[in-house]
């Protein structure tokens, strides 16, 4: 064989690398040295349990759930919500006030890149019917059932468009109503005989303070009538932040030269507190499972599974557990975790419309008291001085890939600990939470739910990837 000096030269080059290279397992990553893997890796084992969730606290939510949804898989959801109407202080509705409409006006949350609605909007038909609440808003679990009045005082049936801004007219006395454009919307007209009754004919004196009226009016509820409602349905969210969802009053009364004048005013839903919560809003929400797979497991919990179950509104969650971590020192030696990844794909197939996946979930864990507490790494990750780091949480994961149709989380203190048995596993659990606000309790805000691998599938299985070095 014959060489060129070219040739020798690259052979030398090439040998000398090599020969230089104390860690084969970085050959060829040409990356940040503080993300390089390296170590030996092991695929540790994940077992699951489907596991429903306990009702969620619905105080002080950023928005609130409403509707119905059949899904072939998860079963029947419903969500309702109880709205405590506050006043215009000292309304003064005139001389002779006649009321022209009342409207329930419920605006879709529009927080940036949260799904504003789950299900289907394309097919569907809702039909949402509103009551009047027979107490105050006084509790607030989702599993909570609010007593009404069954007169029912109005109703909304057509499609929903969650993302398409309505056009209203704008009321201003003395003047020309005037068409504008509003946010998305969901206008419910109220019986006007009742709000006259209830509202106008109590005068200055019934508007004279918060106490007064809700003493009087108690409040509204909204709930789907589910034998006028059509197709799969879905589960909408709207927002109660300052002016967002009101009462709209119309009405003429007498001026002083006994003419007729239009007068309007908009009665908040919620109030802020001092912390910046809403008040006075609350959701009821329930889940029906008769017949489904999500039935089936939460009753035989002992089964092997290919797939488990995550489901938002406080549905169901997985537990998970790292069975070969106790003895993982036994069996590998004393050892240093370069990087551990929680890896969970998608199980029955790919998600389609309208029931996509969640687009976020959570990973939490059990403190000693068996209270939710979030996992050394999400601390270290997104928690600072500061607040929240966006940024930190992406490290951290949950986000879903709809690209490989996964989830990564990487533990790897957590699983430093449990291997060390600093840390004890109390119980840990995968659940969906909201894209833009990550929850270690039952959420109230995300009705998504995903479809995932366990680990006793052959394809799409949930794994516990670990890079170690073992130490003397």
């Amino acid at each position: 064989m014959k060489f060129t000096k070219q040739d020798l030269l690259t052979l030398l080059i090439g040998l000398f690398l090599f020969a230089s290279c104390k860690n084969p397992d970085g050959v060829g990553l040409d990356v940040d040295p503080n993300a390089a893997i390296t170590g030996t890796l092991v695929v540790s084992p994940v077992s699951t349990q489907l596991v429903p969730e306990t009702a969620a606290n619905t105080f002080g939510q950023p928005r609130y759930p409403l509707g119905y949804m059949v899904d072939p898989v998860f079963g029947k959801t419903e969500a309702g919500i109880a709205m405590t109407v506050y006043p215009v202080i000292n309304t003064d509705f005139g001389t002779a006030p006649q009321l022209d409409s009342a409207v329930l006006v419920l605006k879709f949350d529009e927080s940036s890149a949260v799904t504003k609605f789950y299900g289907d909007t394309i097919n569907s038909k809702y039909s949402i019917d509103v009551f009047q609440l027979a107490n105050k808003v006084t509790t607030y679990q989702s599993s909570d059932v609010q007593s009404i009045n069954n007169t029912l005082l109005g109703n909304f049936t057509g499609k929903l468009a969650p993302n398409t801004k309505a056009k209203v007219y704008d009321i201003v006395t003395g003047k020309a109503d005037t068409l504008k454009t509003v946010p998305a919307q969901v206008r419910i007209p109220l019986n006007k005989t009742f709000i006259q009754n209830n509202i106008l004919n109590l005068g200055t004196a019934g508007t004279s303070s918060n106490a007064k009226f809700i003493d009087a009016f108690k409040g509204l509820y909204a709930q789907v009538n589910k034998s006028s409602a059509t197709g799969t349905g879905g589960i909408g969210f709207f927002s109660f932040s300052g002016t967002d969802s009101y009462l709209q009053l119309v009405w003429k009364k007498t001026n002083s030269s006994n003419g007729v004048d239009t007068a309007t005013v908009n009665f908040p839903i919620g109030a802020l507190n001092t912390s910046g919560q809403i008040s006075g809003v609350a959701a009821t929400i329930k889940h029906d499972y008769a017949g489904t797979p999500v039935q089936e497991q939460i009753l035989t919990p002992g089964g092997s599974y290919n797939v488990t179950y995550l489901q938002g509104l406080a549905g169901v969650k997985t537990k998970i557990s790292f069975d070969e971590l106790t003895s993982f020192k036994g069996t590998y030696g004393k050892v240093i975790v370069n990087k551990a990844e929680l890896v969970i794909e998608l199980g029955g197939g790919a998600p389609a419309y309208p029931f996509n996946a969640a687009q976020r979930l959570s990973l939490y864990r059990w403190d000693i008291a068996h209270q939710p507490a979030n996992l050394p790494d999400y601390t270290n990750f997104a928690l600072s001085s500061s607040g929240i780091s966006a940024a930190g949480e992406a490290l951290y994961g949950g986000y879903f890939d709809s690209v490989k149709n996964r989830y990564i989380f990487i533990i790897t203190n957590y699983v430093q600990s449990l291997i060390d048995g600093t840390t004890k596993d109390e119980g840990t659990f995968l659940a969906p939470t909201s894209f833009n606000l990550f929850q270690t309790v039952p959420t109230a805000i995300s009705a998504e739910r995903s479809i995932i691998g366990t680990g006793n599938t052959a394809t799409n299985k949930m794994k516990l990837n670990i890079y170690y070095t073992k130490i003397n």
